[in-house]
C-alpha cells in the first residue's frame, strides 16, 4: 500500500470520526476552537480544553483533538509570536522583550525572576498569547463549522 493512500486513509478516518460525532456543528466547532485556544497556551494543554469544554458546554472530544493539535510541536513558533504580538499592542520593541524572556528562560532563578518587571516581559508575552489563541481559535471554529455544514451534512464526504 503507498505511503499517501495510507496517510490519506488516517486523515479520512480521523475526520470521519471527529466530525460524526453525534452533537450539533457548533458544540463540536466550539469544541475545536476551544482546544486550539488552550493548546497555543504554555501550560495549559488537554487539561484545559476540557475544562473549557465542560464550562461551555462544546464537544469535549473535539475540544481534546483541537488542543492535541496545537499543544507542543509549534511551542517556539508560538513564543516568537506572542512576543511580537504583545510587543506591537504595548508598544514595545519584541527584540528587547525577547532577549530578557530568554535570558531569563535560559539562565533561570527565582532572583532574576523577580528582578525583571511583570511589565518588561511577562505582560507582553501573556496578551500575545491570548490574542493569538483567541484569533486561531476563532478561525478553527469558524473552518470546522464549514466543514461541518457543508461537506459532511451534504453527505460529500468519502469514506
Amino acid at each position: 500500500m503507498p505511503k499517501e493512500s495510507l496517510f490519506k486513509k488516517i486523515i479520512s478516518f480521523i475526520f470521519a470520526k471527529l466530525f460524526k460525532i453525534n452533537d450539533s456543528a457548533q458544540k463540536i466547532a466550539l469544541g475545536v476552537g476551544l482546544g486550539v485556544f488552550s493548546g497555543l497556551i504554555p501550560g495549559t494543554g488537554p487539561a484545559a480544553a476540557l475544562f473549557l469544554a465542560f464550562v461551555f458546554r462544546a464537544n469535549r472530544a473535539a475540544a481534546l483533538f483541537g488542543s492535541i493539535l496545537t499543544n507542543t510541536w509549534l511551542s517556539l513558533l508560538t513564543f516568537i509570536l506572542a512576543v511580537k504580538i504583545g510587543s506591537l499592542l504595548l508598544n514595545r520593541h519584541w527584540q528587547e522583550v525577547s532577549r530578557k524572556a530568554q535570558g531569563l528562560i535560559h539562565n533561570f532563578h527565582w532572583g532574576g525572576f523577580f528582578k525583571l518587571s511583570f511589565l518588561d516581559v511577562a505582560l507582553p508575552v501573556i496578551i500575545g498569547y491570548l490574542v493569538m489563541g483567541l484569533f486561531l481559535g476563532l478561525v478553527c471554529y469558524l473552518a470546522v463549522l464549514f466543514v461541518i455544514r457543508r461537506v459532511f451534512h451534504k453527505g460529500n464526504f468519502a469514506q
